[in-house]
């Protein structure tokens, strides 16, 4: 039998700081992509230094990996319950 509270509404798996966190980590893989992006060329026969950025090559992926930690951080959280 599922377990309810008194108000018969179901329980959430999580509680308000787990999804607190999963959407704070989100929100950093999102910017993670945002980093990631331009750098391109309107002209295919003109080669751009851009893609090569510090920006696209290390702050960006390391920002996703951030943002995927902040997530599982948020999975495995305990409630103080």
């Amino acid at each position: 039998m599922k377990k309810e509270n008194e108000n018969n509404q179901p329980e959430f798996l999580f509680g308000k700081a787990n999804y607190t966190f999963l959407l704070i980590g989100l929100a950093v893989i999102a910017l993670g992509f945002i980093l990631m992006s331009g750098g391109g060329s309107t002209n295919p026969e003109v080669w751009s230094e851009d893609i090569f950025s510090f920006r696209r090559i290390r702050l960006a992926p390391t920002t996703v990996l951030t943002g995927f930690a902040i997530v599982i951080y948020s999975i495995f959280k305990k409630d103080k319950k």
